[in-house]
């Protein structure tokens, strides 16, 4: 799978809300939860789903906060299989916190 450029990647991060690139390598967002149990259900299902998937994100939890980093460690940035787990990783939260 091939690596995206700088643009491409900016281009898609246009319609997702929150996420930003670090150091054109990092996909990072940080989600605020009312609970901390929301946090660390949503974090399992964040691992279920990466299980599934075989791509691993740096996750950070912080009592109410999670932070999901992530990047295609074989293609050395991002690539479009990040780009479909980061809508994946919204549509959890969204269902988590309903």
């Amino acid at each position: 799978m091939g690596r995206l450029t700088g643009e491409e990647i900016e281009k898609q991060l246009e319609y997702l809300s929150g996420w930003s690139l670090e150091d054109d390598r990092w996909l990072t967002k940080r989600y605020r939860f009312t609970e901390f149990l929301t946090g660390i259900e949503f974090v399992n299902q964040i691992a279920e789903l990466s299980e599934e998937m075989d791509h691993h994100p740096f996750i950070s939890i912080e009592y109410k906060v999670v932070t999901i980093k992530l990047t295609s460690w074989r293609a050395k940035g991002i690539t479009d299989l990040d780009m479909e787990l980061i809508q994946k990783y919204d549509s959890i939260f969204l269902q988590v916190t309903e």
